[in-house]
């Protein structure tokens, strides 16, 4: 008999359990290497009235275009502008679409590190000061010693100042309410103001539902209305290349929303809980034009800054063209 004697072959049963153990390693790791990293979010804010993002929420076109570079988006809404460019600011959301021109000057004010991403042409039609349709006030003069309701900060409170300025009358002369648009369209029809100042589609909607009248709006250079496309200055720096994807979905559905004001007003109806008719309307009224932004163009930016240094609504004065601009791709 050999001194060394070979040891026990494994039993069948132990053979096949030790190949099934590496087999499994060697599954999991090759899953482990193939398997994609998590998906990053982009939180998106936006406003009821902000159409193009409505289009968007709705038809998962953003969805599917930031898909190929590992990204999901997420919806949050805001009753203005200016919360959700606070919430930017914080950090709570990446991307803010859209907010009237007034606001991002507050932002900048506070000190906020923000990026202009994208501009919608002027829209001077969207706003204006609306007055009940039994009304004695007839002229901007009138307006003297009203109460008039008006968002904070809104491209209407500028609107407002700036009626007021040309009819030789200061924020003084009047008596502000400061509400939101759906608190200001309640205090508008029970009668608890004179007058409201409002955007669409809560403009268009007032003016054909309660009978309304435009008392003026933002036409003959009183005020533009620009709305702007911003995110977080760290997002811009970070993701230029899904702000490329942002960019080029706003564009085309800007130019969808236009082409196709029937079928758009259909789909926001039911969105915004107005009737189509009134909704194709409102649309008329806004460029929907969706581009980039220059520092040459931002020069009602400063006007807009000063009247409100002037009233005394911000902290300190405020140098609009001193802002990161982000630029598409090959701009």
């Amino acid at each position: 008999m050999p001194i060394f004697a070979h040891p026990p072959s494994p039993t069948p049963t132990a053979s096949i359990t030790r190949r099934l153990a590496v087999g499994a390693l060697g599954l999991l790791m090759m899953t482990a290497a193939v398997r994609p990293a998590a998906a990053e979010e982009i939180r998106i804010g936006y406003q009821k009235s902000s159409t193009l993002t409505a289009v968007l929420k709705t038809n998962g076109a953003l969805e599917k275009a930031l898909a190929p570079l590992g990204i999901t988006v997420s919806w949050h809404e805001f009753t203005s502008g200016l919360p959700l460019l606070e919430a930017i600011n914080i950090g709570s959301v990446d991307f803010g679409a859209d907010v009237a021109d007034t606001v991002p000057i507050f932002a900048q004010a506070a000190g906020a590190k923000l990026a202009y991403v994208a501009e919608e042409a002027a829209s001077p039609s969207a706003q204006a000061i609306l007055v009940p349709k039994d009304s004695t006030i007839k002229t901007a003069a009138d307006l003297k010693g009203r109460k008039i309701a008006v968002t904070k900060g809104a491209g209407s409170h500028f609107l407002l100042l700036a009626v007021l300025a040309k009819a030789g009358l200061t924020f003084k002369d009047i008596t502000p309410a400061y509400l939101t648009p759906a608190d200001g369209r309640a205090a508008f029809v029970s009668g608890n103001v004179d007058a409201w100042v409002a955007w669409d589609p809560f403009l268009t909607s007032a003016h054909r539902q309660s009978g309304a009248q435009i008392l003026i709006d933002g036409s003959n250079g009183l005020a533009s209305y620009k709305r702007y496309y911003l995110a977080s200055a760290a997002f811009a720096e970070k993701r230029s290349d899904a702000l490329n994807v942002i960019f080029a979905k706003l564009v085309e559905t800007g130019t969808w929303v236009k082409a196709n004001p029937k079928e758009a007003a259909t789909l926001l109806a039911g969105l915004w809980g107005i009737d189509a008719a009134t909704v194709e309307e409102a649309n008329s009224h806004r460029s929907y034009k969706v581009g980039t932004v220059a520092p040459i163009g931002l020069s009602e930016q400063q006007r807009i800054a000063d009247t409100f240094t002037a009233e005394g609504l911000l902290p300190r004065k405020v140098d609009t063209t001193d802002v990161k601009i982000w630029a598409p791709k090959g701009s």
